[in-house]
């Protein structure tokens, strides 16, 4: 090389720049580099006969290396495209290499740059011996081609006037038009409506500044329309201004974002669900509370007894709503019982015929001796509940809704084909519909999050992938059978355990309520609830020290010297100091101090991955007197590690 080889160098980093003249020269190549750091001074330096070379970093901060390439090959065709850059990935780097780049080098390795530059000149020396071979000017056509429809979205060319001069491939197969129809359309002829209005000022703005982004729907001559992130830059060609720029398909990103919209929106509404049902179950501790007193006092002969019993009975229904709201906030420790899956389901009738429209009728089919299952209750009602408003969706001119239990008994075929299951025996809990079925591709991506079949605003595609994990978690599985104008039916399997039955909200209490004399630390910040715990615990024999939060608690802990506690019973939250807190202080001070949690919801301190921590005594509000006193004793009997979840009685 005879002349100093003549180097663009697109960097925003100076001193990169002269690292990269040292290295050339540190290697024999004399060289002149002329750095430039945006893109009107980078397309303003490609001119004819000026430039030997382009350098590119792969990222700058309003301006990229695969733009700048496509750009200077649209200005220079043949001109040879080095990406040096500290940030280029492997996978990356071979996509720019398809894309048209003559070579990549990383800033580190700045040893390979001399011998990419010298392969590079030796390819342009050999172009110019066959400067008037056509084969060749063809080829080189196709290359510059080939290089803007490797571009991953759409690339255009544009002179003030609005005429295309030149466009990818990309272009006709998103829009649908031939490129004789592009030829003659104005870059605003792509939109409509607001959009087209939208692109038009744009187009303005990049004449008068420079340059401009936009996102705005890319309408196709079927009338479809997909939503586009557009950059546009003002560029110089034979002395007249022209508008370069590219577009990119952000689809998948606006659904992302409406995914990410809307599971706010979910959070939004389970946290006022999760303060309604926490502070609504205080007072349905108070009303179960004084309503269990009032039986104990009137006696079984007392006519006032059955009116005792159903404002109990009312109270313990309104407690299985405000689980439902903790189920759907997710804010509940999971605190799995031994069920009758029966049981379960007849609760649940008069509540599940509510939610379906009069034309639908709803059959029950129950197997007599059906087997003991261990989940949540919760979430037994919240499965059922989601399975039967999507039957009833599928029905919206009417049918019929069919739910049945059996047993049945898993063996190793079946097993295989669910990885969350195993061999043995289980308990199905069915539902069918007669509604309008599923084709197998709706059916696939079925329990997928936010995917839904019905329209905008009628659906959050959340319901059935709950399901769908509460099941798995369990150890079971839903199976889905369905076909177009046949209807669907969904089988849950549950594990099948021999263990009674242990709900919680069964019958009334009626067994003796124990007593004790130990000394008792309540801390409760709502005053009705505190004085009923006291008056409970006070009339069974105990000595109760009262506290209205943590901090209370502390002091109230400290003044009786700690040892003179045997338990303390404490609400998880309250103001000022949080019972987790409070247990965290006084296990250090008094490591054999007992600790009873209770809460109308459990909060990230109690709750840990849906379930409760091991260790952790809890019971969960709204309680029944005799739950509270038969919890406290269980408390005070047991050894010093044993600590197991309550059920409230």
């Amino acid at each position: 090389m005879k002349s100093p080889l003549r180097i663009l160098y697109l960097e925003d980093n100076p001193e990169d720049a002269t690292l990269v003249q040292s290295a050339l020269e540190a290697d024999g190549i004399d060289c002149s580099i002329l750095r430039v750091d945006n893109r009107e001074d980078f397309v303003a330096a490609l001119k004819p006969g000026e430039i030997d070379v382009v350098f590119a970093d792969f990222t700058l901060p309003r301006f990229d290396g695969l733009t700048a390439m496509a750009t200077a090959q649209s200005i220079l065709p043949g001109i040879p495209v080095i990406l040096v850059s500290g940030t280029l990935g492997e996978e990356r780097a071979i996509d720019s290499l398809k894309s048209g780049a003559t070579d990549y080098v990383l800033k580190e390795r700045l040893s390979r740059l001399a011998p990419a530059v010298r392969r590079a000149m030796r390819e342009v020396e050999e172009r110019e011996k066959h400067a008037g071979d056509s084969t060749l000017i063809r080829n080189e056509r196709r290359f510059t081609e080939a290089t803007l429809n490797s571009l991953p979205g759409i690339f255009y060319l544009y002179d003030q006037q609005g005429n295309c001069l030149r466009w990818n491939a990309n272009l006709e197969r998103v829009t649908g038009y031939n490129a004789e129809e592009i030829g003659g359309m104005k870059p605003t002829d792509f939109f409509t409506g607001d959009d087209r209005e939208q692109i038009a000022q744009k187009i303005e703005e990049v004449f008068e500044a420079g340059q401009a982004t936009a996102e705005a729907r890319l309408a196709a001559k079927d009338g479809t329309r997909t939503p586009y992130y557009f950059t546009a830059h003002r560029i110089q060609i034979e002395g007249k201004p022209c508008l370069i720029g590219t577009g990119l398909d952000i689809s998948s990103r606006k659904k992302l974002e409406a995914q990410f919209i809307e599971a706010q929106k979910m959070e939004v509404i389970g946290q006022l669900a999760a303060g309604v049902a926490h502070d609504f179950n205080n007072i349905l501790a108070v009303i179960m509370g004084y309503s269990d007193l009032m039986m104990r006092q009137l006696g079984v002969e007392n006519p006032l007894q059955k009116l005792a019993e159903e404002i109990l009975q009312a109270a313990r229904r309104a407690a299985r709503l405000t689980r439902q709201l903790l189920v759907f906030s997710c804010k509940q420790a999971v605190q799995p019982f031994v069920l009758n899956l029966n049981s379960e389901i007849t609760d649940l009738d008069k509540m599940l015929r509510r939610l379906i429209d009069e034309n639908i009728v709803m059959e029950v089919v129950l197997e007599q001796e059906i087997g003991h299952i261990k989940i949540d209750p919760g979430h037994v009602v919240q499965v059922l509940m989601n399975l039967v408003v999507n039957s009833r969706d599928a029905m919206p001119t009417g049918g019929t809704l069919t739910i049945t239990t059996s047993n049945v008994t898993v063996d190793q075929d079946f097993a295989k084909k669910h990885p969350a299951m195993v061999c043995g025996d289980y308990v199905i809990l069915s539902v069918r519909d007669t509604g309008a079925g599923m084709t197998e591709e709706v059916r696939h991506r079925l329990f997928e999050p936010f995917f839904t079949t019905k329209p905008r605003g009628k659906g959050t595609g959340l319901g059935l992938a709950t399901c769908h994990t509460i099941v798995e978690q369990s150890g079971g599985c839903i199976e889905v059978s369905s076909n177009l104008g046949w209807g669907t039916t969904f089988n849950v399997y549950f594990p099948r355990v021999e263990e009674p039955v242990n709900s919680p909200g069964g019958a009334v209490q009626t067994r003796e309520v124990p007593r004790g004399t130990e000394i008792l630390l309540l801390v409760e910040d709502d005053p009705s609830l505190r004085h009923l715990a006291c008056k409970v615990l006070e009339a069974q024999g105990y000595t109760v020290l009262r506290a209205i939060n943590g901090q209370e608690g502390l002091r109230v802990a400290t003044e009786s010297k700690g040892h003179e506690i045997s338990l303390v019973i404490t609400d998880v939250v309250m103001p000022q100091m949080g019972g987790k807190v409070m247990a965290e202080w006084l296990r250090v001070v008094y490591p054999d101090v007992k600790i009873l949690f209770t809460s109308g919801y459990s909060d990230e301190a109690i709750a840990q991955n849906g379930a409760l921590e091991s260790g952790v005594a809890f019971l969960a509000k709204p309680y029944t007197p005799a739950a509270l006193a038969h919890k406290v004793r269980e408390m005070l009997d047991a050894k010093p590690e044993i600590a197991a979840p309550a059920s409230a009685t």
